[in-house]
């Protein structure tokens, strides 16, 4: 079964996070860090660091609009923050 991913990626470069939909999530994020995204061309490396699987288009279409609202991007970076913190931990 066909399925799309939305997603939110991390700027290893500027600590930004950049969101967006995709059908394959691991050819998307070897172009992004290809450079062959525009809009995250200069913030490479990026990683994945969240995701969600959905059925249709439209599904992760709405749950990208509502990831790029304030309220959004809060819930993003209070899981980044989570991860990172671990991530520190670990390399200690």
């Amino acid at each position: 079964m066909l399925c799309y991913f939305t997603y939110a990626l991390f700027s290893l470069k500027d600590g930004e996070i950049y969101i967006g939909q995709c059908r394959n999530i691991s050819n998307r994020l070897k172009e992004h860090n290809r450079g062959k995204v525009r809009s995250t061309r200069s913030r490479r490396p990026l990683v994945i660091f969240y995701f969600a699987e959905l059925k249709t288009r439209e599904e992760a279409l709405e749950l990208e609009k509502k990831w790029k609202t304030a309220a959004g991007r809060r819930k993003l970076k209070k899981i980044l923050k989570t991860i990172l913190g671990w991530w520190n931990w670990q390399t200690r």
